[in-house]
């Protein structure tokens, strides 16, 4: 039995990693696939753990090698899921990507959920509130997340399930809800 593969799209700030740590810390055996990128580590960011950070040119072989199940640019960065992060053993695999994956992902593995996170009314000035919160970029980098936010929210009908992160514990329990129908079975060695 292959492992499931839960997608997780959403705008940049609408909590998908509040979402997905809650998730984790919820349901054993779930593993967050790391992502690759060639934008650089924000602060207290440890490579191997919270991205695969490649240099422009590795990433270009890397895609040119076949190593990546999907791979897209955003904001003037390129991400990528390796072919590695599904083949580790898990109950469940859980990918952060954003929409353009999340289309690759839904023609190479049509069998795995995928579910859009949104902000409470589609509000692009909450999104740019968390962002700037966030504290982590600059204002023309938060413009380019907005625009891009902009056409994600657009395309949240194309998913399956759709989540409000209104209420971070509430946003959290569908997730740990419908994570938890798509977990294999733990084995149990009774003997």
């Amino acid at each position: 039995m292959s492992t499931p593969v839960l997608v997780i799209t959403g705008p940049s700030g609408v909590g998908k990693g509040t979402l997905i740590r809650r998730l984790m810390d919820v349901v054993p055996g779930a593993e967050l696939s790391v992502s690759a990128t060639t934008r650089d580590p924000r602060d207290g960011e440890v490579n191997g753990r919270d991205y695969h950070f490649l240099a422009a040119a590795e990433f270009d072989e890397r895609v040119g090698r076949g190593e990546f199940v999907e791979h897209a640019e955003y904001a003037g960065n390129r991400y990528g899921t390796l072919r590695s992060e599904l083949q580790r053993p898990a109950r469940l695999i859980v990918l952060e990507i954003d929409l353009q994956g999340a289309r690759q992902v839904r023609t190479t593995m049509p069998e795995a959920e995928q579910v859009f996170i949104a902000p409470p009314g589609n509000d692009l000035a909450e999104l740019e509130r968390r962002l700037v919160a966030r504290g982590a970029e600059k204002p023309e980098q938060i413009e380019r997340r907005l625009a891009v936010a902009r056409e994600e929210l657009a395309a949240q009908d194309e998913f399956r399930h759709k989540i409000v992160n209104a209420d971070a514990e509430e946003a959290a329990q569908e997730l740990i809800d419908l994570a938890a129908t798509m977990c294999v079975p733990e084995v149990r060695n009774d003997s």
